[in-house]
Order: C-alpha cells, then sequence, then structure tokens
C-alpha cells in the first residue's frame, strides 16, 4: 500500500479551559441522573423510563430548533445517520443502563460506566485516526482508577454475581464510545440538530418497545416522585446533557467528550453527601486526586511543559 492510500492519523484534540468547563457541567447533569433512575424505577418498568426520558427531551429540543429557525432534515437518506446515533446513543446504552440499575449496585455501575474512555480511545484510534499517545493512556489508567478507589474496592466484589447485568452496563459504554465516534464525522448539521434528531427518533422506537413489553396501562398509577424523576431525566438529563455533549465533541473529539464518565462518579458521590446525609473520607480525597491526574496528563499540556524541546524549537526561539 502506497504512502497516499494510508489513512491520515491525526493527533488528539486538545482541550480549552472552557470544554473542561463543559465538561464538568455536563458530568453533573449526566451524575444525578443514576440518583433519579433508581427513584423512577420504584414504579416505572425500564422501557418505560426511557420513552419518558428521551420524548420529553425531544419535545424541548424540537421546540428549541423553531425557536432559532432550524429545521430537522427531510428525506430517507438525511435520516439514516440519525437513525444510527438513536440505536447507539439512546435506545441501547439507556434501556441497558436503567436495567441494570436493577440487578447490580449504583457503586459498581459507576466503575463499569467509567470503562467508556477506555472503549473511546481505542475506537477513535481506529475510526477517526486520533493516534493513542503514551500520555492519553496513562490518564485513561489512572482516571479509572481513581473511580475504583473512590467508589471503593468492596464494589468490585460484586463482579461475577450478576454477569449478564455487568456486560449490559459494559455494552451501554461500547455504544457510547461507537456513538461519538461515529457523530463526530457528521458535520452537516449543528449539535442541536443532531441532539433533536436522535431523541426523535428514540421517542418512536421507544414508544413501540413500551407498548409491546412494558404495556404501562396494566400497571398502578406513578407517584409524583417517579413522574418527576423521568422528567428530570428528560429535561436535564438528556436535552441539556446532549446539548452540550455534542458541543464538546464537535470542539474536542469523541476521545475527550468521554472523559466525562470519570468526572460522573465525584458528582454522585457530593449527592450522596447533600441528599443522603453520606460523609468525605480520606480515600474519597485520594480517588479524586487520581482522576484529577489523569485529566491532567490526558489534557496533555502539563506534560508538555516538562518535555525538553526539539533543536527547531531551540534554533526557533
Amino acid at each position: 500500500m502506497s504512502k497516499k492510500n494510508l489513512p491520515e492519523q491525526h493527533s488528539p484534540k486538545h482541550m480549552s479551559t472552557q470544554d473542561w468547563l463543559l465538561l464538568v457541567v455536563l458530568s453533573i447533569t449526566w451524575g444525578i441522573s443514576f440518583f433519579f433512575i433508581k427513584i423512577a424505577l420504584r414504579d416505572l418498568q425500564p422501557f418505560t423510563i426511557v420513552f419518558g426520558r428521551v420524548f420529553s427531551a425531544a419535545l424541548v429540543l424540537n421546540l428549541i430548533l423553531r425557536l432559532r429557525g432550524e429545521r430537522l432534515p427531510r428525506g430517507w437518506n438525511q435520516w439514516r445517520p440519525f437513525l444510527v446515533i438513536a440505536i447507539l446513543n439512546n435506545v441501547f446504552p439507556f434501556t441497558l443502563i436503567v436495567w441494570s440499575e436493577t440487578q447490580i449496585s449504583s457503586g459498581l455501575t459507576s466503575i463499569l460506566n467509567a470503562s467508556a474512555p477506555l472503549w473511546g480511545v481505542v475506537i477513535a484510534h481506529f475510526y477517526n485516526h486520533e493516534k493513542l499517545t503514551g500520555g492519553k493512556t496513562l490518564g485513561i489508567l489512572l482516571g479509572f482508577g481513581g473511580v475504583i478507589v473512590m467508589i471503593g474496592y468492596e464494589s468490585l466484589a460484586g463482579i461475577g454475581m450478576n454477569t449478564l447485568a455487568q456486560v449490559a452496563m459494559l455494552g451501554a459504554t461500547f455504544c457510547y464510545a461507537f456513538a461519538g465516534a461515529y457523530t463526530q464525522r457528521i458535520k452537516e448539521y449543528s449539535p442541536t440538530v443532531i441532539a433533536a434528531g436522535q431523541v426523535t427518533i428514540s421517542s418512536v422506537i421507544m414508544f413501540l418497545l413500551m407498548i409491546l413489553i412494558d404495556r404501562p396501562w396494566l400497571s398502578p398509577m406513578p407517584s409524583l416522585a417517579s413522574l418527576g424523576a423521568v422528567l428530570e431525566l428528560g429535561l436535564v438529563g438528556t436535552a441539556v446533557a446532549y446539548l452540550l455533549y455534542f458541543r464538546i465533541l464537535r470542539r474536542a473529539g469523541a476521545s475527550n467528550v468521554l472523559l466525562v464518565t470519570f468526572l460522573i462518579p465525584v458528582t454522585a458521590l457530593f449527592v450522596g453527601i447533600f441528599f443522603l446525609g453520606e460523609h468525605l473520607s480520606g480515600i474519597h480525597f485520594v480517588g479524586m486526586g487520581l482522576i484529577a491526574s489523569g485529566l491532567l496528563a490526558l489534557d496533555g499540556r502539563v506534560l508538555s511543559f516538562f518535555k525538553k524541546p526539539s533543536n527547531a524549537e531551540q534554533v526557533t526561539k
């Protein structure tokens, strides 16, 4: 194969300060989602929860589109990529995460969810030709280790007790990773159009699954707490979250946006402190320190500061 036929290798994109701030906000919106999923599961079944989530998000995002003078594409050829994104970003992962939370602990769920960047850098390396650097590898290992330390080693004790639920969570994270790499190639639509398009298709798919499998009309009327939890999942955990997600994705790349899963457990921890009366211990600070170190390594700017400049750079100076 000649050099001109080889796929172009792209260096990983560096994140700006604004990108990091958006990532923190995104981690908060998704971090509290695990808490609200638990509340919704008290009265509702998984397909019903996911339908309520994507349908309420679709209403809000389509309203935003109308107010901004944008519109969804027309014609099957234009809708095909949105169908792929809907399945990979909503239908499969949302359903798998909700179901897995009925089977395994939230701590183990958070650890497995944090595997998304591991999938992400590998997929981005082969699919989008983003080079896997030593700094990125080190950062991912530090971040994943920090999640395990912070959530607690005892959470790993549940591994193997419900293998199917754990495989489901890993499947959800793989879907997220591949969705990010796939969506990064779509340049012709704005982040708002992509977000609205995916949840619109997801609403149709989830409505059919809810009617065929959950049959919610046979269940008792859900409580206001459960309904409110689904509304929060739709408006904040999906509509707002995906506006942030697709903006970061376009600016910083697929592997970088998945770093949010390292920050989500931090949010979940503080939710437990403020709403469940839990307390911080020394091991939590160690875990957060490892996560922070991993994110710094992934950012690359700190490591590059200590690199010895090349001869060309010295001559330039």
